[in-house]
């Protein structure tokens, strides 16, 4: 099976290089990929991971590891910081949840080692731990596509083989689950960015047309481009797989790509914009499937985030530092869903009240080089800003899922 790997905007030929700051982003992806280059001499990939063994996951149920240790959180509200409590661990949830990370690797080469530091487990631990508390929580280790290789395709080398060697690996991973783990019971698939482009393989190639179709609850896939028909919610990436138009469908896909209000995704845009014919980013609204309003975002957001932010350092609450490494906050943010044409994306308001404690800014945009790429929007907050409603919505699932098993 051959899979082309097409990251919007940085395949060869794409109008990302024809857009208006052609002459500001050709020399800063160069610079990045010669910077990469002089470190990432070509070597073999390692050897494929051994699914059988524990140490091929990041997160398993019943041990200790990234998705079994609690992560205390405060509550931000406009009155600044409030309650203080710990994420919780599930006692036997009915519901499976398979986590594939982004794009987190800087190891040498176009594919990532197996050998686990802290980018893989921070991914891990920001992105997926929370989803303990509602399901069984899965995450294998992959030799995923290194921030080398996405930089490589942005200047237009064919990072094709690099693709193939990482969905091998989820594919191989997902079929362990399956013959060892699943038993029957069933699932949510979770990703972001690379991760989400993995999982919409597996979809396709694993699970459409197939009897463990009928296990798939819910996929929740935001950060990577979803094409579905112009008005359609079917069709595009995947062929039988609808995206959720509604907050209690199941058997369907959320999927999101964020961009600040008023900030459109440019011409040539890596997110939010279709280059087929007659096809559009698909795009749900993560609080209200659905909804095409402004819906308040429940977020969990990282205090101590180093990555740049537009307008400099946040402060978080004019009480002082953030007294836990996480923060909780309910309507800071809202998002909308739009769809023009081509164009798909949720678009993120910041309910900035200068009044209050709590801060008017938050982070999400990717930085490279002194500068914020206007193509890539929020994708650092397109899990941030909604894990809440993400966590919320498997916990309803779960729920369900649990009365079921009774009857």
């Amino acid at each position: 099976m051959r899979i082309p790997f097409r990251h919007p905007g940085l395949d060869p030929g794409s109008t990302f290089f024809s857009s208006g700051s052609k002459k500001r982003w050709i020399p800063a992806f160069a610079g990045m990929t010669m910077m990469w280059a002089s470190a990432t001499p070509a070597q073999a990939p390692p050897a494929a991971p051994d699914y059988s063994k524990p140490s091929s996951w990041l997160c398993l149920p019943g041990r200790g590891d990234t998705c079994s240790t609690p992560l205390p959180t405060t509550a931000l509200n406009r009155n600044g910081y409030g309650s203080v409590g710990r994420s919780s661990v599930a006692k036997d949830p009915p519901l499976d949840c398979f986590y594939v990370y982004p794009t987190v690797s800087r190891d040498q080469g176009m594919n990532s080692d197996l050998n686990v530091d802290s980018s893989e487990r921070g991914a891990a631990r920001v992105q997926f731990a929370r989803f303990a508390g509602v399901c069984r929580t899965y995450a294998p280790i992959y030799r995923q596509m290194t921030l080398a290789a996405v930089t490589a395709a942005a200047t237009g080398a064919d990072v094709t083989r690099p693709a193939m060697l990482a969905y091998a690996d989820v594919a191989s991973a997902w079929r362990e689950y399956l013959a060892k783990y699943n038993r029957g019971r069933p699932f949510v698939l979770i990703g972001h960015s690379q991760g989400s482009l993995m999982l919409q393989e597996l979809i396709k190639h694993e699970i459409e047309g197939k009897p463990i179709a009928k296990q798939m609850k819910l996929a929740i896939l935001p950060g990577y481009n979803l094409l579905v028909p112009v008005g359609k919610r079917v069709g595009g990436t995947l062929k039988s797989t609808p995206v959720c138009g509604s907050p209690g469908e199941t058997g369907c896909v959320m999927t999101w790509v964020s961009f600040r209000e008023k900030n459109v995704p440019p011409e040539g845009a890596i997110f939010g914009r279709a280059t087929a014919p007659g096809m559009t980013v698909a795009c749900t609204n993560p609080a209200r499937p659905g909804s095409t309003n402004w819906e308040p975002l429940d977020s969990y957001w990282n205090a101590r985030w180093s990555l740049p932010v537009p307008g400099g350092p946040i402060q978080w609450s004019s009480e002082g530092a953030p007294p836990t490494e996480f923060l909780r906050t309910e309507g800071l943010v809202s998002g909308k869903c739009v769809n023009d044409g081509p164009l798909g994306y949720l678009s993120v308001r910041t309910n900035a009240d200068p009044n209050d404690k709590r801060t008017d800014r938050v982070y999400g945009e990717v930085g490279l080089l002194g500068m914020f790429i206007p193509g890539w929007g929020m994708h650092l907050a397109d899990v941030a800003e909604a894990q809440g409603d993400m966590i919320r919505r498997v916990e309803e699932i779960s729920a369900r899922s649990r009365t079921a098993a009774q009857h």
